[in-house]
């Protein structure tokens, strides 16, 4: 077994991977950039080295700054995680030229598989079932929408040597294509170097089911089952599940013996995903192949009580499988979320900025457990532009998918994450979905729920409201029990009358003038708009409040966590998730007219396409501009029907967010 490794990846998966190999008593490197020096990773490893700037391209897409850390600190190995260089063959075959054992397949396997056409027709061979479309090398635009003409639509176009979502876009008519074409283009050459896409036949309410495949270097091949993977927004997943809902011991057989021909077709070595389109009646296709470790491994580990990277470190050893097929089994069922720094209300933009609060429940980190919390950040850090939006993944153990679901539902309410936009409450309006909590699942999940997710009331302006005054009044200095100048102390005392006190919060984009009138200690009444709510404090320990809301009609009692960060006023009730603002009347600025005619950067990135020229007449909601952050691409489209005044950047220039980019005049 190795003695030290490095790991050539930062955040959540080089924690991971620091986790087993501490348990296994080997010794670990970490590799940072300068945005990383402070980073989880970096301590949760033996060693660090600083291999360069922010920039992945100019860090931890550096293979040659990678191996002189590993060579440096005589790394016998290194393990590569999921993204960055996982999936490069170069990288692979530096690491077998210089002596260090590449804890992943061969070279050659990546290349095999890294080519989604060239993968197809690999696996056209094997017997392994496809999709219909074009898989070929020639790229003329007009040549790939005759091939999309004859498939009929709609169409999947996808980046050859893509994943993760990128370089990938459904075209439901023809008119689309060549606009959806170049944006893949695009996306694909800024995320993987190339250009090649593959096309199509969309299939119909598919589901996305993968395999979990191992090989050993004896040539020795399990399956450890599957994942359901369907929930997916913008073609990254959301929420993986195993094992997948409906699937028979007969389909999961055929299923994974078609994976492990994949794996064998190319003398694969090592933890590796086969990815397959299912339709509803259970026929299944060839999509691609992972060559890594995928994000969603968690669950696997949670139904079959093992360490998937354990048995990576002793594969690339040289050591057989631990287990062979007929020990494999499924205990209970398990679910993942991802929970990210995105906003799902703005079209899942992602986020960034400061982790102001991170709470979370009961949970164990990087082994299986009921609840388990994997991160590669805490409390205080910050979420930049340069990396993946990806906070933590949230995973859960029941016996059953029931007790799973109502495990994941409970861990939900209990995660506050305050300082920027993220999906916690989204994810938890899907699990409550009709189609999520009775299994009707497919990779149009989202979009077919729509109202129930984006639609639906949030808390209620009673239990928002009365949490937030709960938090001020609680938090207001105590009343004196000696003698004092009633004049002099802010308890809204009167000469005739309760005291009453006056606060503005901003609630829902709309300022709200609540009347606190003080009944006794802990007794108050509230009045706002047409409301009148008697707010009892019954205690406090902490953040958390056990509060009592009467509005004559109804009567509840509930605990609520309040998080204030200066204005901010952030509430978590056992419905969800409210964000208010203390306003100071008296410095309160106009909410009207924000300057619509101004197209503005919506966070960080990099200007990849101007559509548009000065002078020419838009339509509201027309594309104006495409950005680049966070390895995806975003379109910007105008706010208003106008005329381009001015065009304030140009391609390449990286901007920051709230940067003027165009100018329209009505």
């Amino acid at each position: 077994m190795f003695q030290k490794i490095l790991i050539a990846n930062r955040g959540e998966i080089a924690c991971r991977i620091a986790a087993t190999a501490r348990r296994m008593g080997i010794r670990t490197v970490a590799v940072y950039s300068d945005a990383d020096a402070h980073a989880l990773h970096v301590q949760a490893c033996d060693e660090a080295v600083h291999i360069g700037p922010a920039s992945p391209r100019d860090s931890y897409l550096r293979a040659d700054r990678i191996l002189e850390a590993a060579k440096a600190t005589g790394a016998q190995a290194v393990h590569p995680g999921y993204g960055f260089l996982s999936e490069n063959e170069d990288f692979a075959q530096a690491c077998e030229a210089a002596g260090i054992a590449f804890i992943g397949p061969p070279a050659s396997a990546i290349a095999a598989m890294g080519s989604k056409s060239a993968a197809k027709a690999l696996m056209d061979k094997a017997g392994v079932p496809l999709v219909p479309g074009y898989h070929g090398d020639q790229q003329d635009p007009a040549f790939l929408k005759e091939q999309a003409d004859i498939m009929g639509y709609p169409v999947l176009i996808k980046a050859s040597a893509g994943g993760g979502g990128k370089g990938m876009r459904a075209v439901q008519q023809a008119a689309d294509f060549e606009a959806a074409l170049a944006s893949c283009q695009r996306e694909a050459q800024a995320s993987f170097g190339s250009a090649h896409v593959l096309v199509e036949r969309y299939v119909s309410q598919p589901r996305h089911i993968e395999i979990q495949v191992f090989g050993d270097q004896q040539g020795h091949y399990v399956y450890l089952f599957e994942r359901d993977c369907s929930v997916q927004r913008r073609h990254q997943k959301v929420l993986e599940e195993a094992p997948a809902p409906g699937m028979t011991p007969e389909r999961r057989r055929q299923m994974g013996e078609a994976a492990i021909a994949a794996a064998r077709s190319v003398g694969y070595v090592g933890a590796g995903t086969v990815e397959f389109i299912c339709e509803q009646d259970g026929r299944f296709y060839f999509m691609e192949m992972n060559t890594r470790l995928q994000v969603e491994h968690p669950v696997t580990e949670a139904i079959t009580g093992l360490d998937l990277v354990e048995w990576q470190l002793r594969v690339a050893a040289g050591e057989p499988l631990p287990l062979q097929q007929d020990q494999l089994q499924i205990k209970g069922h398990a679910i993942e979320a991802r929970i990210c720094a995105e906003n799902p209300a703005q079209q899942f933009l992602p986020a960034t900025g400061q982790l102001q609060v991170m709470r979370t429940p009961a949970a164990s980190s990087f082994e299986v457990s009921p609840v388990r919390i994997d991160s590669g950040v805490r409390e205080g850090d910050v979420i930049s532009p340069y990396y993946d939006s990806m906070i933590a993944k949230l995973i859960v153990w029941g016996e059953d998918r029931a007790a799973a679901l109502s495990r994941l539902d409970a861990a939900l309410r209990d995660l506050h994450i305050t300082g920027l936009h993220t999906n916690v409450g989204f994810v938890r309006r899907v699990i409550h979905t009709a189609s999520f909590s009775q299994a009707k699942l497919d990779t149009a999940l989202i979009e077919r729920e729509h109202a129930a997710l984006f639609q639906a009331p949030g808390v209620s302006a009673d239990v928002a409201i009365g949490a937030a005054m709960a938090s001020l009044l609680q938090a207001a200095p105590p009343a004196s029990t000696g003698p004092r100048d009633p004049w002099a102390t802010p308890d809204g005392w009167r000469l005739h009358g309760a005291p009453r006190h006056r606060e503005v919060l901003l609630h829902e984009g709309q300022p709200v003038t609540v009347t606190t009138t003080r009944l006794g200690p802990a007794q108050y009444q509230l009045e706002f708009g047409e409301h009148s709510v008697m707010l009892t404090l019954h205690g406090a320990h902490g953040d958390t409040l056990d509060i009592g809301l009467n509005s004559g009609e109804h009567a509840q009692r509930l605990r609520v966590s309040v998080y204030r960060h200066g204005d901010d006023i952030h509430v978590f009730t056992p419905q969800g998730a409210v964000h208010l603002q203390d306003v100071n009347p008296l410095t309160q600025v106009d909410q009207g007219h924000h300057g619509t005619d101004r197209l503005t950067a919506l966070m960080p990135g990099k200007v990849v396409a101007l559509l548009v020229k000065e002078g020419q007449v838009v339509k509201q909601g027309e594309p104006l501009a495409v950005t680049e952050a966070m390895k995806m691409e975003h379109t910007l489209t105008a706010p208003q029907a106008g005329t381009v005044s001015a065009i304030l950047c140009a391609v390449g220039d990286q901007v920051a967010e709230g940067v003027e980019l165009l100018r329209i005049e009505d």
